[in-house]
């Protein structure tokens, strides 16, 4: 049985090694460990930058996922931006995604201050577009920018 549970600042370790993972599998971008793990664990110090949720099977951590949040003076309520999102390749098509994903909506579902769900994917990453068009998200609204130092 998987189990969902906030992260603790013993799973630093391995989300530092999703994030890493992540990184290059979807992006073929090459993180430096050392800032991975000082931006992992100022999130775990400090939950006003986020949360850190991972799942477990049979006591070992597959999956993560960071939760952080977003005014949005549109809609007087906060949305939730899901990123960092990484589950474990043994583990992808059982459903570890949709439990992650399905916790965070019922939050949203549960708290009238709460308007929304967000995400941002690569858009070549068309795995990842399908299961979420499949959980009833859509990209209709938005094209995201960005410019990075």
């Amino acid at each position: 049985m998987y189990k969902l549970r906030k992260a603790i600042i013993s799973d630093a370790p391995v989300i530092v090694s999703f994030q890493v993972k992540m990184a290059w599998e979807t992006e073929n971008f090459k993180l430096d460990p050392d800032s991975v793990i000082k931006g992992v664990e100022a999130v775990l110090n400090d939950p006003n930058k986020g949360m850190y949720y991972v799942a477990e099977y049979e006591g070992n951590v597959i999956a993560c996922m960071l939760i952080t949040t977003e005014w949005s003076d549109w809609r007087n309520g906060t949305v939730l931006w899901i990123q960092s999102l990484y589950v474990e390749n043994e583990y992808r098509k059982r459903g570890i995604f949709k439990m992650m994903f399905n916790h965070i909506k019922n939050m949203v579902l549960e708290n009238e201050n709460l308007k929304g769900i967000r995400l941002y994917v690569d858009k070549s990453n068309t795995n990842a577009v399908n299961v979420y068009n499949k959980l009833g998200m859509n990209s209709n609204h938005y094209k995201l920018f960005e410019w990075m130092k």
